[in-house]
């Protein structure tokens, strides 16, 4: 049998085991978005802490991950795979940088058109400096040499993105 205070009860039990709301946007930037890895070893972390145990160790300075979400100091990222988890917010980097997806080698060209003269051609898994973007097409930065990759072919950009 209920009591008439159980509606209470359960309400303030609710509120006391219930965490933070962790995807609030604790830096006024926009959630989800593209950062990069700023060191050499970054700890990625089971929750929003020291005291959460680390999940894995990233050695990949540059390579480009999704912040999804903010806690405090805190930022769960998704990287090119789909894993997830947290790292401190010092550990990233807002300079854009994109990863060449797939399995084959991908043209980087002069212009953004499909004819257009190549420049080189780039393995999967490198990590270009991502420079701007138009509808379908990004300019990059490869080993130094800027040019034009189709923008399917890019981790680390949204497709609606545009920017100069």
């Amino acid at each position: 049998m209920f009591s008439r205070h159980a509606p209470l009860i359960l309400l303030l039990l609710s509120l006391t085991v219930t965490p933070p709301a962790l995807a609030a946007n604790t830096s006024g930037l926009p959630v989800p978005r593209f950062v990069t890895l700023k060191n050499d070893e970054i700890n990625v972390r089971t929750g929003p802490g020291t005291r959460y145990p680390i999940q894995w160790v990233y050695h990949r300075t540059g390579m480009p991950v999704e912040v999804i979400e903010e806690y405090d100091l805190w930022r769960k990222i998704r990287d090119f795979e789909g894993t997830t988890g947290w790292v401190h917010k010092t550990m990233l980097d807002g300079k854009r940088s994109v990863m060449i997806k797939g399995k084959d080698a991908k043209i980087l060209r002069i212009e953004a058109e499909k004819d257009a003269k190549p420049l080189l051609k780039t393995e999967p898994m490198v990590t270009a400096k991502l420079m701007e973007c138009q509808h379908d097409w990004c300019r990059i930065q490869v080993s130094g040499r800027k040019g034009w990759m189709e923008k399917q072919y890019l981790w680390g950009v949204y497709p609606e993105e545009v920017f100069e």
